[in-house]
C-alpha cells in the first residue's frame, strides 16, 4: 500500500531558518543544518526547503548552502528558490537534491516547466502555486505573495500538468503560520483539476489536521512548517516530527482504515 507522505518544510531566509506568517512576520527559528540533522534521526519522508529570499531579490540560488543541505540530508529533498535556467537546475540535481520546486518562473513561462521536464523528468519537477483567496476567488501570486497575476490556481494547475510538472505543491498565503488548518476547499477542488501528485502546505496546527486532508484525499501529500518547529500554545522553538507509532496511528485512524 501506498502511504502519505509527511513532509517538513524548512524556509531559508537570510541563510538562516524563518518561520513565515502569512508569508510575513519572519521569526528566526535557528540553523537549518541543524534542523536538517535532527530530521534525519527522526527520519523523516521528505524534506521541502525553500529559500525565500533568491527570486525577489533576484539573486542566484545558494549553492553553498543547498550543497551543505544535500550532503546532509538522509531523506529526499526538494528545493525552491531562484531558479530560473535549465543550466541553474542542473546544477542543483548534480549537487544531490531530488526534485527542485518552481514558482515565479512557472507564471513568466510556462514553457520552462516543459523544458525541465523533458531534461530531467516529471518526477522531478514541482511547481509551487502560492495561492490566496481574494473575495470569493482564489488566486495565484508570485515574488512572496507581494505579486497578483490574476491566474486561476485550479486552470493553472491544469496547465501545468499538461506542461510536464510532475507534483503540485499547494502553499496557501492565507493559512501560512495560523496553525488553524488547511484550506480543504481549496485543495480538494485543485484535486479534482490534476491527476498528478499534491502536496498541501500551510496551516497545520496538529496531526489531526493532516488527518483530516488524507482522510479526504488518500496518498496526498501533507506538509508543514510551524507544526514540525514549534511546541506548545506559546510555541517554543522544537525540531519535532511523528515517530513510527504516532505516524502509524494516524494512518490507521485516518487512511488504512478508510482503504479497507
Amino acid at each position: 500500500m501506498l502511504y502519505p507522505r509527511i513532509i517538513p518544510c524548512l524556509l531559508i531566509h537570510k541563510n538562516g531558518l524563518y518561520k513565515t506568517i502569512q508569508f510575513g512576520s519572519p521569526k528566526y527559528i535557528g540553523d537549518p543544518i541543524n534542523a536538517v540533522k535532527i530530521f534525519n534521526e527522526k527520519e523523516v519522508d521528505e524534506l521541502i526547503v525553500l529559500d525565500i529570499d533568491a527570486t525577489i531579490n533576484k539573486k542566484e540560488p545558494d549553492y553553498k548552502l543547498i550543497e551543505k543541505l544535500a550532503v546532509e540530508c538522509r531523506m529526499p529533498i526538494c528545493y525552491g528558490g531562484g531558479v530560473k535556467s535549465i543550466e541553474q537546475a542542473n546544477k542543483i540535481f548534480n549537487l544531490g537534491v531530488e526534485k527542485i520546486a518552481i514558482s515565479s518562473i512557472a507564471v513568466e513561462n510556462p514553457n520552462f516547466i516543459s523544458e525541465l521536464s523533458n531534461k530531467v523528468g516529471k518526477q522531478s519537477v514541482v511547481v509551487v502555486l502560492d495561492v490566496k483567496k481574494t473575495g470569493n476567488n482564489y488566486e495565484v501570486y508570485t515574488n512572496n505573495a507581494k505579486k497578483s497575476t490574476g491566474i486561476s490556481p485550479f486552470l493553472f494547475a491544469e496547465q501545468m500538468q499538461e506542461a510536464g510538472a510532475g507534483e503540485i505543491l499547494i502553499n496557501s498565503i492565507d493559512q501560512d503560520g495560523l496553525m488553524t488548518g488547511y484550506d480543504q476547499f481549496l485543495l480538494n477542488k485543485i484535486s479534482k483539476s490534476v491527476s498528478i501528485p499534491i502536496t498541501i502546505l500551510g496551516g497545520a496546527g496538529n496531526l489531526d489536521d493532516l488527518g483530516r486532508v488524507i482522510s479526504d484525499n488518500g496518498t496526498i501529500g501533507v506538509s508543514a512548517g510551524s507544526l514540525f518547529v514549534f511546541k506548545g500554545k506559546f510555541k517554543a522553538v522544537l525540531i519535532n516530527y511523528p515517530n513510527t507509532d504516532e505516524k502509524n496511528q494516524l494512518f490507521k485512524k485516518y487512511f488504512i482504515n478508510k482503504k479497507i
